[in-house]
């Protein structure tokens, strides 16, 4: 087996860190200084180590202003046709099709997985989250809706579905906030919104795997018959006003 380099070991140590989220798309490493400290390495190694990963694509630098994580891992799902989808009303079922599947099996392995610190970063959005739903604050509440989500993707400690979390971000989020929007203005109230991100949460920290799952997918389920019967009481509403225009004549 070939011996790696000092600056392919680093290499190597850097995409890890990327690749299990601890460096997100977007985030900024930390100083050159910091970074060699911590990896325990001289900082010319260090800066070749990053030409690499920027030569790859997978790291950008500004002059004097440090070294970003591109979005080279998530970039194939920031199609702007996953823009529309999360926009476009007729495909709000597929989207909660989709999100039942994903958020169901992340849900299920966070329950098999977690970590103290995951479990704590989980109580940490769900009460950001109900700090939201008190506040009747809906572009907050959905904004820690996803973050509560995104949270439970990373407890389940598997690399793709985390990825494919944050990938589909904007699909998601763009779903998310519309539905919480609609649901405010047919009456639907919070508390039974916050009940199932009770049960989700319940399950995941007591372990129990298919709970967690079953709590996701359900909670799924409730907004697509919501939303089945806000469009029945549109239809039979606009039925009834034609109604009434042929009764005048």
């Amino acid at each position: 087996m070939k011996q790696l380099t000092l600056v392919e070991q680093i290499t190597t140590q850097l995409e890890k860190s990327i690749v299990e989220g601890v460096y997100r798309s977007g985030d900024r490493l930390p100083p050159e200084r910091v970074l060699a400290e911590t990896l325990e390495v001289s900082r010319p190694s260090l800066r070749n180590a990053l030409k690499a990963l920027a030569a790859k694509g997978i790291l950008r630098s500004r002059q004097g202003g440090g070294h970003y994580v591109t979005d080279l891992l998530t970039r194939s799902m920031a199609d702007p046709l996953l823009e529309m989808l999360g926009q476009h009303p007729d495909a709000r079922e597929d989207v909660l099709e989709f999100r039942s599947l994903l958020e169901g099996a992340c849900a299920y392995y966070a329950a098999l997985r977690a970590t103290d610190a995951d479990r704590s970063n989980l109580e940490k959005t769900f009460s950001a989250l109900e700090d939201s739903m008190i506040d009747a604050d809906q572009e907050k509440e959905s904004q820690a809706d996803l973050a509560f989500h995104i949270a439970i993707a990373e407890a389940s400690h598997n690399l793709v579905l985390l990825h494919t979390m944050r990938g589909m971000f904007s699909l998601i989020r763009n779903n998310i906030h519309t539905n919480i929007d609609d649901l405010y203005h047919n009456d639907v109230t919070g508390v039974c919104l916050y009940k199932q991100h009770q049960q989700i949460l319940d399950a995941i920290l007591t372990r129990d795997p298919e709970k967690a799952r079953a709590a996701a997918e359900k909670h799924i389920m409730f907004v697509q018959e919501t939303f089945k019967d806000i469009e029945l009481n549109q239809l039979r509403s606009e039925r009834a006003k034609r109604r009434m225009k042929e009764w005048q004549w």
